[in-house]
């Protein structure tokens, strides 16, 4: 991403390498059980990206007035969404994508079965990292900010967004109104 501002770019990079370090961190290790999935989730994850969704998350936390060191946690629980929907949008009874930022995708590199799971586990994982983490002061806040991400990634959300979908029997069309 390159921006004519420098001190725009420093922001960006500096966000960017946070967030890629939390990633990391938040992401059940490869080599525990189950191996494999834990694999395919790092894989998704961690495949590159502009990490835009996160940059979106520091931005709008700052202007709100968040302490940076809770941002992290919000970023991550976005960006596993958003490599949740990634993965079931690549599956061979959606969009059957084969590569994914230049390399192939989760159900090619392992396996449909484990595609599928991945996508699973890392849904889960937003909403684990969302509630295990403190981001907001007042609990009540941080239970909204779970119904908010739960509501983006339903029904109707991106779930929903997703029934629309061509292989779905959907119209690919949003709805009218």
């Amino acid at each position: 991403m390159t921006h004519p501002n420098p001190e725009f770019q420093r922001w960006t990079a500096a966000v960017q390498a946070e967030v890629e370090a939390a990633l990391a961190r938040e992401l059940p290790a490869a080599d525990r059980a189950p191996a494999r999935l834990h694999e395919a989730m790092r894989y998704a994850v961690l495949g590159g990206g502009k990490r835009v969704r996160p940059l979106l998350v520091y931005a709008a936390g700052e202007a709100a007035g968040a302490a940076r060191e809770r941002l992290a946690a919000a970023a991550c629980a976005v960006e596993f969404i958003h490599a949740y929907s990634l993965v079931h949008d690549d599956l061979p009874c959606m969009d059957n994508d084969v590569l994914r930022r230049g390399r192939p995708t989760v159900h090619v590199q392992y396996d449909e079965a484990t595609a599928m799971l991945a996508g699973d586990a890392l849904q889960s994982l937003a909403f684990e990292v969302l509630a295990r983490h403190r981001i907001a002061d007042d609990p009540a806040d941080q239970v909204e900010m779970l119904r908010l991400l739960a509501q983006a990634a339903g029904s109707p959300g991106m779930a929903g967004g997703a029934g629309r979908h061509p292989a779905t029997g959907g119209t690919a069309r949003p709805p009218p109104g």
